[in-house]
């Protein structure tokens, strides 16, 4: 069996060659695979970035210095000896991302995250008037922040000049090809993860649109992953000569990439991610009929959709908790997570930047319960940890409901490589076997992958090296069975009962203000 994480020489690799780019939450990155999905030797190129954070919930990125990175990698690819033989360039992108252009073709607003909370009052507005659950059944996405129809009301109401000069609304990944490629597309899987897709049509939903009052002719077209960009503008080929007959495919969705990328292509296998922030997924046939509340589906091409619940904060807590809280240099945080569980442990609802699935409480914070004065910053990692976990069997059975018993759950990340132990934790809350992914960036793989389907469909892949599994403990299945209850009912009491209330305040009639208020 070929392994999928081993280099390989330009001379033994199978052509076609796909040069693959991935806009992560961190760093854009670049690699090129051969046919088989195998990376050629020579070395990924990594471009850090970060999102600036508020604590009004801002997460924004600087498009254009996105745009200049995405630029330097395919300018150091484009000078290698490979670059004769890469036959497609395949780019993909954190999801739900939003750039406003004007009519020059440049950005007039920042790119706003999929992290940005700001537009919660919005989500509140728009599900005073829309039959949100509706809405998911046609779209597969709930009314939250992370979504565009809200940010598109948001910036209407509080930036209407701004809004006003926008003549393009479009993910990053589309602006980076914009100004690289004069020419843009969206892909499917991109399309359907800013939830104004009617993931049943492929079409663009016109009542959403209607809702946060924009046309379709201010959205790109919208493409399946067959179907790459051929019309480049001539520029391209004098500033990149050994890619001037290069295929650019449609811009996909990381999600979408990290399924492919492990090796989750059928209803059999589950697929964990645990990076900044985390997912499971399962990639099905068709449209299924109907959703569960907690769950999304993205249509991602004709024929396939991708089913699943997303956890906003997994290696952002990480980095919050070790910068933040007090844990001794000394103490491995790995070897605390294979610990036998401690009933003193806190109990954590893990949401500092909102919650997505399965509650959908887009102005959530973390909250924590069971603090002593005996309670160690150790602990509370560990807690932390629990409640990330428990987030992912919430997912994880309304997954079952609707994809049935998968024979394998397949885990891949920054996190699952840097804290491998959190997964034995995911096993022990979810009673199931986990296995590690031993591979880096599976998300750039699962991008060439996508592409390959088009242009190599009948190579056969190499394989992505598994590590040994992480089996459940038997004995602490009670522990965790009891946390979880815990957890709903801590989560019932300070996070769904609050945004209930605030529902029910958003949806009451407004009464006029009375004369003497207008004097």
């Amino acid at each position: 069996m070929t392994n999928a994480a081993a280099r390989v020489r330009l001379r033994k690799a199978v052509e076609p060659l796909v040069l693959a780019i991935d806009i992560g939450s961190t760093a854009s990155r670049g690699d090129v695979f051969d046919a088989s999905g195998r990376p050629l030797r020579g070395g990924r190129v990594k471009v850090p970035h970060h999102f600036t954070s508020r604590l009004d919930g801002t997460s924004e990125i600087d498009p254009d210095a996105v745009v200049a990175e995405v630029e330097q990698i395919i300018t150091t690819f484009a000078n290698r000896p490979v670059a004769e033989r890469i036959g497609a360039v395949a780019l993909d992108t954190f999801a739900s991302s939003l750039v406003g252009v004007t009519a020059d073709r440049k950005a007039k607003t920042p790119c706003f995250t999929y992290a940005d909370s700001r537009c919660a009052q919005q989500v509140l507005q728009l599900r005073r008037e829309l039959d949100e659950l509706e809405v998911q059944q046609r779209t597969g996405c709930r009314l939250h922040t992370s979504y565009l129809a809200p940010r598109l009301r948001w910036l209407h109401e509080t930036a209407p000049e701004m809004f006003a000069a926008v003549r393009h609304w479009m993910s990053l990944g589309e602006y980076v090809y914009l100004r690289l490629l004069g020419v843009t597309a969206a892909g499917t899987s991109t399309a359907a993860w800013t939830g104004l897709l009617d993931r049943r049509t492929g079409d663009w939903d016109v009542e959403l649109l209607n809702a946060c009052q924009i046309s379709p002719n201010l959205l790109s077209e919208i493409r399946d992953p067959d179907r790459p960009i051929r019309d480049v503008a001539a520029a391209v080929g004098r500033r990149w000569p050994a890619l001037a007959g290069a295929l650019w495919f449609p811009v996909v969705a990381d999600g979408f990439s990290s399924n492919v990328g492990v090796g989750a292509l059928d209803e059999s296998t589950m697929a964990v991610a645990a990076a900044t922030s985390g997912a499971m997924r399962v990639l099905v046939t068709g449209v299924p009929d109907n959703l569960p509340a907690g769950l999304w589906c993205y249509r991602v091409d004709a024929s396939r959709s991708l089913l699943g619940g997303a956890v906003n904060d997994v290696g952002r807590a990480v980095t919050w908790l070790t910068s933040t809280v007090q844990i001794p240099t000394e103490a491995n945080l790995d070897d605390l997570l294979l610990l036998p569980p401690e009933l003193g442990t806190p109990l954590v609802l893990p949401f500092l930047t909102g919650e997505r699935s399965t509650g959908w409480a887009a102005d959530a914070r973390a909250v924590v319960s069971g603090v002593s004065a005996g309670t160690t910053g150790a602990m509370l990692f560990r807690g932390t940890m629990e409640g990330i976990a428990m987030s992912y069997a919430r997912i994880a059975a309304q997954l079952h409901d609707v994809a049935g018993d998968t024979k394998q759950i397949l885990a891949s990340g920054r996190v699952t490589q840097d804290s491998p132990a959190l997964l034995q934790v995911v096993a022990d809350v979810l009673q199931t076997p986990v296995v590690p992914i031993m591979m880096k960036r599976t998300t750039l793989r699962g991008t060439a992958l996508i592409a390959l389907e088009v242009l190599a469909p009948d190579v056969v892949r190499a394989e992505p090296m598994t590590g040994d599994a992480r089996w459940p403990v038997e004995d602490r299945a009670p522990y965790y069975t009891a946390r979880q209850q815990l957890f709903q009912a801590f989560y019932d009491a300070v996070i769904a009962a609050p945004t209930g209330a605030a529902r029910r305040a958003a949806s009451k009639p407004r009464r006029a203000p009375s004369k003497q208020r207008r004097k």
